[in-house]
């Protein structure tokens, strides 16, 4: 008796030392890396779930990382189709004198938008970005208001631009949280431009110059974005990684060397990809259900949400995870395409997590009189 006493006891210390992992609960996640860099976050991109950060929001000289900002303002203006990667852009002389990282690009020549843009991503071309800035605002000065403008429209409040570079200057800045909103956004908008953020090298007027992001050579599931470096702003980079589908967005700010914000990006990165999932929930514009409709044209119509739910969590976790619908109760014609008559609701546990707008699917024109008559019928007995 004494001996199976002994068992039982230690047994029961065992379960205590395991503690929630022993009863088949998930481990608390470990605390993130700790960085040298003066500000960092890790972000999931489907969902934007903010999976690590620190002093995200101090607004610090973000030197080439406004690149993206350029560059963002550059790909709208191409989509909208006011300048066209073929379009020749005449080199200016404040261009070709600008300092620092250059494309090479010589005064009074004529050059490609598109050769400007990869100039500008690859080789981190200042003078590429002045050109590209001159070409679609007539001056910096004036490109600048649109990226301040465009920063405003994506969220971006602890931003303000005074130049198209990065170049010092005591009023331009950025936050680390505002870098990641805008990494976010190149890659939904411009998703047919994004893949130049992975281009390895880039040579113009003979001059081979590689990208400067050296988790393009270390890590295959890391496909941008761009890097910063002034002696004020110390070493910086933005990166993003896609691996099962899952896609991380890292910002890292102010370290002392290429090779640490390497180094510490790349720990944020397995971090956010070892302890945590993102898993599509709901599809944008399908079906999640069917509802009667009174009176309509149709009977039934599919309801569905507008964008994608996805839901990231901690490992282990996923069998918490539940949904539930919630419908109008009498649904009747006429029904527009995007009305909302519903809510989805996603709960983790007992703890709501989320709750999105349930929509019509489908437009229903109101039916004949007969269908009317039918169903004024019909609802007596419903």
């Amino acid at each position: 008796m004494k001996s199976r006493s002994f068992l039982l006891s230690w047994y029961c210390l065992l379960l205590l030392f395991l503690g929630a992992e022993a009863w088949g609960q998930p481990l608390p996640i470990p605390a993130p890396p700790s960085l040298s860099a003066k500000a960092y976050l890790l972000q999931d991109f489907a969902t934007g779930r903010v999976l690590a950060e620190s002093q995200a929001d101090e607004r610090i000289e973000p030197a080439s990382i406004t690149k993206l900002m350029t560059a963002y303002v550059v790909f709208k203006e191409l989509k909208q189709g006011r300048i066209h990667l073929a379009d020749e852009v005449l080199i200016s002389e404040k261009a070709w004198r600008t300092g620092g990282s250059r494309t090479f690009i010589e005064v009074n020549t004529r050059v490609p938008v598109e050769t400007l843009i990869k100039g500008m991503i690859i080789q981190s071309g200042n003078d590429a970005s002045v050109a590209l800035a001159e070409h679609v605002g007539g001056t910096e000065e004036i490109f600048a208001a649109l990226m301040n403008q465009q920063a405003q429209l994506l969220g971006m409040t602890g931003s303000h631009f005074v130049n198209s570079t990065g170049l010092p200057h005591s009023n331009h800045y950025m936050t680390a949280r505002d870098i990641a909103t805008l990494g976010r956004a190149i890659i939904r908008d411009f998703p047919k431009y994004y893949s130049w953020y992975s281009e390895q090298a880039f040579t113009y007027n003979g001059i081979t110059q590689y990208n400067r992001n050296l988790l393009l050579r270390r890590d295959s599931s890391v496909d941008g974005f761009k890097t910063g470096h002034t002696n004020s702003a110390g070493y910086c980079l933005a990166s993003s990684a896609m691996r099962d589908g899952m896609r991380l967005i890292a910002v890292v700010m102010g370290t002392g060397s290429p090779k640490i914000r390497a180094q510490e990006s790349l720990a944020l990165l397995n971090y956010g990809f070892r302890f945590y999932d993102t898993r599509s929930i709901y599809a944008a514009k399908e079906a999640v259900t069917k509802v009667r409709v009174w009176q309509g044209a149709n009977k039934e119509l599919p309801l569905g949400l507008v964008d994608d739910l996805s839901v990231t969590l901690q490992r282990g976790r996923w069998e918490e995870l539940s949904s539930s619908l919630r419908v109008q109760n009498t649904i009747t014609a006429p029904v527009t395409e995007g009305q909302n008559l519903g809510i989805v609701t996603v709960n983790l546990g007992d703890k709501v997590l989320l709750k999105r707008p349930l929509v019509a699917l489908t437009a229903v024109p109101e039916g004949s009189w007969w269908q009317r008559l039918i169903d004024w019928i019909l609802s007596f007995f419903a």
